[in-house]
């Protein structure tokens, strides 16, 4: 399936036009508002919020990835900082942060970090219920 790709600027206003990239991408394939759209959205802005906090130095980018074969949505976000983000477990209901991957973790089907020349991809895949015809 085709995939799509953009580049977002080091900007508070880039996780919410993540979000509606990611939006739009689900509504072309009809399932903006299927049962696990909404949990994409959520960890597109999750993913988006730590590589603009923690991945992207000053005057970079980040790269949000999406594709669907048919069953899958896959999810990545490229950046080019260094770390490797993981789960904090140890966040209680006073932290402001931190919470991010525990959502990831609990509404993906799937989720990891892969290393890149410069920095990380970090993704995430959901698997649907809708399955397109010949796939």
């Amino acid at each position: 399936m085709n995939p799509s790709e953009k580049f977002f600027r080091r900007e508070r206003r880039s996780v919410p036009a993540a979000r509606h990239f990611a939006h739009a991408f689900l509504a072309e394939w009809g399932l903006a508002d299927a049962e696990r759209g909404g949990d994409v959205l959520l960890c597109v802005s999750e993913l988006a919020t730590n590589a603009l906090v923690h991945g992207v130095p000053p005057g970079r980018q980040f790269r949000v990835f999406l594709r669907y074969d048919g069953r899958v949505v896959r999810v990545e976000v490229h950046d080019s900082g260094g770390g490797v983000p993981h789960l904090d477990a140890h966040s209680d209901d006073t932290d402001e942060g931190g919470r991010g991957l525990l959502l990831v973790d609990a509404l993906a089907d799937k989720w990891g970090v892969a290393e890149r020349d410069l920095g990380k991809v970090v993704w995430a895949e959901f698997v649907t219920a809708r399955r397109l015809a010949g796939v």
